[in-house]
């Protein structure tokens, strides 16, 4: 994978690089994407429609499940309207890029 991670440092957390799939069959985390560009985002889908913001509020609650974290530490940066976003994990960033980095290893097998 030319793009390495979908999670970067960031001022006082990380960064996650996310492309989600709204209106999914069922809400999952499909693994690690590679877009044309070779850059790494973690692939999510959900059930919730992409209307008044159900399908953010549903990736954030899955992310915050899968990642044993309180949502309210999970925001979106970027990618209101979009299927690629960019989310903000509030924590330390040495942590926070230790656990993503196994968990995204432990989701590769």
């Amino acid at each position: 994978m030319r793009g390495g991670s979908p999670v970067r440092p960031g001022a006082n957390g990380v960064t996650v690089s996310v492309r989600l799939t709204p209106k999914a069959a069922k809400t999952a985390i499909l693994g690690v994407r590679e877009d044309a560009a070779g850059q790494a985002s973690l692939a999510v889908a959900v059930t919730a429609p992409p209307e008044a913001g159900r399908a953010n509020e549903a990736l954030i609650r899955c992310l915050a499940k899968a990642w044993g974290l309180a949502p309210s530490r999970i925001r979106l940066l970027s990618g209101a309207t979009s299927r690629v976003k960019t989310l903000a994990v509030s924590g330390s960033a040495d942590e926070l890029m230790a656990a993503l980095q196994t968990w995204i290893v432990e989701l590769k097998t």
